[in-house]
């Protein structure tokens, strides 16, 4: 069995051939297109963060300042919009009752002329009447024209 100590510089070699392995790698790497690398992250210091997340916030709070401010614009244009939507709605208002006015006075003075309009529905059937009564006397009295030379030839 070895010793601790024998252990111990076993490793020592071994830690100290990886590096030079590692580089030899690299290189290899280095050279060939397909491979891709990472380097590894290291943290700012302490006061980058400080600086950083304060540049966040102030610029967090300026986004949602604007995000509320928008939504307040939209608020009110809906408020501006339900206004003249409102005024719209009592012009039409206005109107219909103007039409509903105007179409009662137009029913009143029909009803007012109604007696009227039978009478003269009544006359022009009379009218009709006496037309197809006239057409028949004309029809007849052709008749009777064409009998009459008919027996004046004779």
């Amino acid at each position: 069995m070895r010793g601790r100590k024998g252990c111990i510089m076993e490793t020592a070699k071994a830690t100290a051939a990886a590096p030079a392995a590692e580089e030899g790698l690299q290189q290899a790497v280095k050279h060939d297109p397909a491979v891709e690398t990472a380097e590894e992250a290291t943290e700012p210091a302490e006061a980058d963060i400080n600086e950083l997340c304060k540049d966040m916030f102030n610029k967090m709070a300026v986004y949602l300042t604007g995000e509320l401010t928008a939504t307040s614009e939209d608020y009110k244009l809906l408020e501006n919009m339900n206004k003249l939507t409102s005024l719209k709605y009592l012009e039409m208002k206005d109107i219909a009752i103007n039409i509903s006015r105007n179409l009662k006075d137009l029913n009143q003075k029909y009803a007012g002329l109604q007696p009227y309009l039978e009478q003269i529905n009544l006359i022009e059937e009379q009218v009709a009447a006496l037309e197809q009564a006239a057409y028949k006397l004309d029809a007849y009295s052709k008749k009777l024209e064409a009998k009459y030379k008919k027996l004046e030839k004779r």
